[in-house]
């Protein structure tokens, strides 16, 4: 990574910083994995509450993602990408204290009511918005200082970052449960869950001082010399004039409205988010202990598996950063739309015949490893690349804004699906990973090795 001028260590320690707000994502989604049913038995099932309302609250962050989403363009584009990541790293510590200890002021500690479940879900919201932004605005802030040929794999670490801080919530979940009672952790255990975030939060919030802003914000903002001194130190003083002047080009001359470039390239953006949740893959993170003991493990045993799920994505993840680059962003999602149509119509097949037993983690396995080393990192590489650098801040907002309304969608409806027909639920994941497929095969342009100003130049311009 030391060709063409790029200065490695600089880029990767940038990256990694920024990459926190990935791991502060996945963390903060799947906390809630290990404490979903202590927060059942504590909140709903000791109020007499439905299922749904079940639902509601595992993904009341998702309404918080959805809040986040649609402000990261807001404060993307006036605070800058830097600053808006540093209100996300407050947001994710606020949540953490909150969710741990909702009584906090107004409520009598370890007594349910339904004032204290309002109060759990606002924090889990507050939660969300950091989520929201930093989803959107930490690959666009990745994409924005990377270099053309290695950007893939830059963004594609953001990914990684997620799942690492998913497995690393798994085996924290796992440490704090394995070998109490269902009473402490019911009583205590899912509090220590939700507290533990705070750490990776507060060294977010901290690291992202020493980090530059974005030079492409930079430039839009007039501060040339700013960009140039940044782009500078990423690819050296030749390059970066070059970077420089491309970027004031399509930033000169064009209007710099939403649509001006056609609608083709937002409507890319948002079937892209949408597709990576219609076909199942937030279930199986939220719910997967829970599926684990409907196949028969234990409590301990069905957390220790989904360790074993986090390593498989963590593996899987490493797989697409070492070959986005080389093999480009549409082979790899086909390819795994493919792989997880095969996983998803396999445990359909399993649910309606009412096979339980390793099969059907072997099944999950493929499905997730397939979505990990294709869906889950590439579709944030091409929502980071794809737009142009005038509309980027507004159009990725709109991406993530129905990524995580469909994930909402898809997440609180499973309880209640599941309700229904396993083999139904599981048959429509793999439906979406079918059409998925069609969708990458028809309209997905390749971007590999192009500049963010090479891929505008696919679009319309106005």
């Amino acid at each position: 990574m030391t060709n063409q001028g790029h200065k490695s260590g600089y880029i990767i320690a940038i990256t990694l910083v920024a990459t926190l707000g990935g791991l502060l994502f996945g963390y903060d989604t799947a906390v809630i994995s290990g404490a979903e049913k202590s927060v059942q038995a504590f909140l709903i099932t000791s109020q007499g509450l439905s299922t749904l309302i079940h639902g509601l609250t595992i993904s009341s962050a998702l309404i918080g993602c959805i809040i986040g989403g649609a402000l990261s363009g807001l404060f993307s584009s006036r605070l800058g990408r830097k600053k808006s990541l540093m209100v996300a790293a407050l947001l994710f510590f606020i949540s953490a204290l909150g969710s741990g200890f909702p009584e906090f002021l107004f409520f009598e500690k370890g007594k349910a009511t339904m004032g204290l479940l309002y109060m759990f879900n606002f924090y889990r919201i507050i939660g969300g918005i950091g989520v929201g932004m930093a989803s959107a605005i930490g690959p666009m802030y990745i994409g924005e200082i990377s270099p053309a040929g290695i950007r893939g794999r830059l963004v594609s670490f953001n990914q990684f970052a997620i799942i690492f801080g998913m497995l690393v919530v798994y085996f924290v979940n796992w440490g704090i449960a394995n070998g109490q009672t269902n009473e402490w952790v019911n009583a205590i255990g899912w509090r220590w869950m939700f507290l533990s975030e705070t750490i990776p939060a507060a060294l977010f919030g901290i690291l992202l001082f020493l980090v530059p802003e974005s030079p492409r914000y930079l430039s839009l903002k007039h501060k040339d010399n700013e960009a140039l001194r940044i782009l500078e130190k990423i690819n050296g003083a030749t390059k970066a004039k070059e970077i420089l002047l491309e970027i004031k080009s399509t930033i000169e001359h064009h209007s710099g409205k939403l649509f001006s470039y056609g609608k083709l390239v937002i409507v890319i953006g948002i079937l892209l988010s949408v597709f990576q949740q219609f076909v199942g893959i937030n279930v199986a993170l939220y719910y997967a202990p829970r599926i684990f003991e409907s196949m028969g493990a234990g409590k301990d045993a069905s957390l220790m598996q989904t360790v074993v799920m986090g390593l498989v994505n963590v593996i899987f993840t490493v797989i697409a950063i070492l070959t986005v680059d080389k093999y480009g962003r549409k082979p790899l999602l086909m390819i795994g739309s493919i792989g997880m149509a095969i996983g998803m119509f396999a445990i359909s097949g399993l649910a309606y015949f009412e096979v339980i037993g390793i099969s059907t983690l072997v099944f999950i396995i493929i499905y997730t490893a397939s979505f990990m080393m294709s869906w889950g990192p590439i579709c944030w590489v091409l929502i980071a690349e794809i737009f142009p650098n005038k509309i980027r801040g507004r159009a990725v907002a709109i991406a993530v804004v129905a990524q995580w309304a469909a994930n909402y969608f898809i997440s609180s409806t499973y309880p209640a699906m599941m309700e229904f027909s396993g083999a139904f639920t599981y048959g429509f994941y793999g439906v979406m990973s079918v059409l998925s497929l069609v969708f990458v095969w028809k309209m997905i342009p390749e971007t590999k090795g192009k500049s963010l100003e090479e891929i505008e130049k696919i679009w319309k311009k106005a």
